[in-house]
């Protein structure tokens, strides 16, 4: 793989970003609750430091690794993908989230088993780790407000 590929890669990724960014911004202006409103613009501002993040990655003008995560509770696996809706609640927000996330790490992972390409499979594993982490959080979220009395 040489940089250029890479650099096609990352800036896909970044794209990315951006329209998980959009996605959250959105179903902020779209929820009632003031607690999830804050919650997706939050989660937005987390996709812009990702997007920023691969930015300074796409400019550096180097191949290599930045995310190495690989713990995966695959809480979001054991769900379906609730609707976003006006009067949704955080546990249902969080799932929403954790889905997304979710689907953004298959992506990557789904990129990487078709490369034939040893550098370029690796990318797309790193890619999938970044998502994996913020998946995690959303998670870790999504547990502590979903099943209180386990803290």
């Amino acid at each position: 793989m040489n940089l250029s590929e890479y650099k096609d890669i990352i800036k896909q990724a970044i794209a990315n970003e951006v329209e998980a960014r959009k996605f959250y911004e959105d179903a902020a202006n779209t929820l009632a609750d003031p607690f999830l409103k804050t919650l997706f613009t939050t989660l937005a501002q987390e996709e812009k430091k990702h997007r920023d993040i691969l930015t300074k990655i796409y400019t550096s003008n180097t191949i290599d690794r930045y995310f190495t995560e690989t713990r995966d509770y695959k809480v979001a696996e054991t769900m379906d993908e609730p609707e976003l809706s006006m009067d949704m609640k955080p546990a249902d927000a969080f799932a929403l989230a954790m889905k997304k996330e979710e689907a953004a790490m298959k992506q990557y992972n789904e990129m990487a088993a078709l490369c034939d390409d040893e550098e370029k499979r690796q990318v797309f594993l790193d890619l999938a780790a970044m998502e994996r982490d913020h998946k995690l959080k959303m998670e870790d979220a999504f547990t502590n407000v979903g099943y209180p009395e386990v803290w």
